[in-house]
């Protein structure tokens, strides 16, 4: 079955975990138009998953990188385009902070409400408490549309980059720190 580029939310939503329907929730509550397409045979686990995925949305789903500090008192979201090689060198730099490393499953879904595979911007929606940082890779930025998964890999959404780093994180209360990654393999 091939991927189907669709217009807002499914029509169906039995099967879905609830944090994919909330992600639709708050998307369609804001006014944020929306572009999904759902993965037919499996979830996407990697980059080179989201290829074909990137092709039928016209825009490239970015890399989400759930980091914490080595005592798992700060935690990051790094957003970057899935080309570029993760250099933890080249973030806590322009970071100011300690070496990065992976977040436990456990603390990004306490966190973010995602599992491995799935981190999203969209899940800062459950970060009430403000616990985790977004940095974005000024690349991400600087593209006209933003692609992302609704808190589970087995779907993919596409958006105007201005809604998702504007309307979103003005509605979840979260900013963001601009980053320069050169991502050199």
């Amino acid at each position: 079955m091939p991927y189907v580029l669709e217009k807002g939310r499914p029509d169906d939503l039995s099967g879905r975990l609830p944090r994919e329907i909330a992600c639709y929730d708050l998307l369609d509550s804001l006014g944020i138009e929306y572009y999904r397409t759902d993965h037919p045979d499996a979830a996407a686990y990697t980059m080179e998953a989201c290829r074909e995925i990137d092709a039928v949305l016209g825009t490239e789903v970015c890399k989400n990188l759930f980091l914490t500090n080595r005592r798992h008192t700060a935690f990051y979201l790094l957003i970057m385009p899935g080309d570029k090689v993760f250099k933890t060198k080249e973030i806590t730099g322009q970071l100011g902070c300690a070496r990065l490393s992976f977040g436990s499953p456990e603390e990004m879904e306490a966190l973010i409400g995602c599992a491995p595979g799935s981190s999203s911007l969209l899940g800062l929606m459950n970060d009430r408490d403000k616990q985790v940082q977004l940095v974005i890779d000024r690349d991400v930025l600087s593209s006209e549309y933003f692609g992302c998964h609704p808190c589970i890999n087995t779907s993919s959404l596409k958006m105007k980059t201005s809604d998702a780093f504007g309307a979103f994180l003005k509605a979840v209360r979260h900013d963001y720190i601009p980053v320069t990654l050169i991502g050199d393999q």
